[in-house]
């Protein structure tokens, strides 16, 4: 007799785009679960403009650029089609995933902190650099601005530049509001703090917490979390490493303490 899957029939919402969302799906899967591909977040990258010339134009002078994402990683790199046309400064990356993207992309981040969160990079990262160092961090114009602040409050000098701009796919509200109508979705998966607002602007706050009473929610990250509790969602699994792995296994831990309790 086959075992049952930990997520079997489980119909999970996977909140990210077409590129990003394979490996996601193929996690779910493996669960038994069937993932719901519904990209509530997207990236398109800001027109080439003044601040972004003369950043390029200065690319020499900055001893460390700093990559947050996959995304600001890739954005950055195709402002030059032609090739980089300097040596980038020493690279610090806000996690392994952006690590191994680098190195894909014939990069190597120098510094990685141990735990992937603003708050751990930055004191770490200061602790690690020269004091008056210049730090260039190119960024989304959602990103928070803990980095900076922290580095520069420690004697660094900081740029940061808004290379793409996020926003919600217009062909993934109406899949979402008809999922939700068809009360289609088990668990709810948010990746971070936009997810969960482009949820709310679509589907509005008292559906998000209609939904989180029948379904499981989980989350990644301290930040994400903390966006859900200032709206009354319940999280039921948000794990200590920020990995959409992590995050699956952290659900599926839920699930079978639940199952465990029911049969008590």
């Amino acid at each position: 007799m086959n075992r049952r899957l930990p997520l079997s029939d489980k119909k999970v919402l996977v909140p990210r785009g077409a590129s990003q969302a394979k490996s996601f799906s193929r996690l779910i899967e493996k669960h038994g679960g069937i993932p719901v591909e519904i990209p509530l977040i997207s990236f398109k990258p800001v027109a080439l403009n003044d601040s972004l010339f003369e950043v390029i134009e200065k690319l020499e002078t900055y001893d460390w650029i700093v990559f947050t994402s996959n995304v600001t990683v890739e954005t950055f790199l195709s402002f030059f089609p032609e090739g980089l046309p300097v040596k980038l400064p020493r690279i610090a990356a806000i996690g392994d995933r952006t690590g191994h993207f680098l190195k894909e992309k014939g990069y190597e981040a120098e510094f990685i902190p141990s735990k992937y969160v603003a708050e751990v990079f930055a004191e770490e990262f200061i602790a690690y650099i020269n004091k008056g160092s210049r730090v260039l961090i190119p960024k989304g114009n959602l990103a928070r601005e803990h980095i900076s602040k922290e580095l520069k409050e420690h004697g660094s000098f900081v740029d940061e530049i808004i290379v793409y701009e996020t926003c919600m796919p217009e062909e993934s509200k109406k899949k979402l509001l008809g999922m939700l109508e068809k009360r289609e979705l088990d668990v709810l998966m948010f990746t971070s703090p936009s997810t969960i607002g482009h949820f709310v602007e679509t589907a509005g706050e008292e559906r998000l917490k209609e939904l989180a009473d029948r379904c499981v929610v989980a989350c990644i990250g301290p930040v994400t979390l903390k966006k859900l509790q200032s709206l009354g969602i319940p999280v039921h699994a948000c794990p200590d490493q920020y990995t959409v792995e992590h995050m699956v296994n952290s659900t599926i831990e839920y699930l079978e303490s639940i199952d465990k309790k029911d049969k008590l």
